[in-house]
């Protein structure tokens, strides 16, 4: 079935656009998280809500790229770039699933700039999602990804002094500091897959230059 009033052609772009908007969905909804720590299980629902629209997307994605004959991209760059998208929503969501399953009260002081990096790198990578559209060339697109890669190394910064903090802290409490070292972990990933997402629209890019 086709989406209304978008042609065979751009239903492709229009999903994956759907896909970066709902990665950029989860992450405002984490950084909202990270700032309102105490409210933390509507937020983790509002995620895992998310998360569950975003998989659908993938899945129906999936379906029109296996079933039409000839594609606007190669189908295994489209495959590569709905599946790293999808992994950014599910890092995310499961950064805060860890949270609630852990039970986790209190709110490390670094949670607030990880999330907000995480949000401008998921908005970064959104519109380099929606640039495709209009085959640009590398030059027309490289100033952004250069902003993906000086995100996700700050981001990178910015992960390993907060692991230094939660490990190498006097009074660290094992449990807690293994609980946390989990959420921070899928936290970098959801950045790392939004590089990963720049480096497929990079590949494409230049093989359609």
């Amino acid at each position: 079935m086709r989406l209304p009033g978008i042609s065979k052609k751009h239903v492709f772009y229009e999903l994956l656009e759907k896909q970066a908007q709902l990665a950029v969905d989860a992450a405002k909804e984490f950084q909202a998280l990270a700032n309102d720590f105490s409210n933390l299980t509507p937020y983790a629902v509002r995620i895992k809500e998310i998360e569950t629209e975003a998989d659908h997307i993938t899945h129906e994605l999936a379906n029109r790229i296996d079933t039409t004959f000839v594609t606007p991209l190669d189908k295994e760059d489209l495959h590569a770039l709905s599946s790293e998208l999808d992994d950014v929503t599910d890092c995310i969501e499961a950064c805060t699933g860890r949270m609630s399953l852990y039970e986790l009260k209190q709110v490390r002081p670094d949670l607030g700039g990880l999330a907000m990096l995480l949000l401008q790198i998921t908005e970064a990578t959104r519109e380099a999602v929606k640039a495709l559209r209009d085959k640009p060339n590398r030059d027309d697109i490289q100033e952004l990804f250069i902003h993906i890669h000086q995100i996700e190394n700050e981001h990178d910064a910015l992960f390993r002094k907060a692991l230094a903090a939660l490990l190498n802290a006097p009074d660290a409490d094992p449990i807690t500091a293994i609980k946390w070292k989990e959420v921070y972990d899928r936290l970098e990933a959801a950045v790392d897959k939004c590089e990963d997402v720049a480096n497929v629209i990079e590949s494409v890019v230049v093989k359609y230059a």
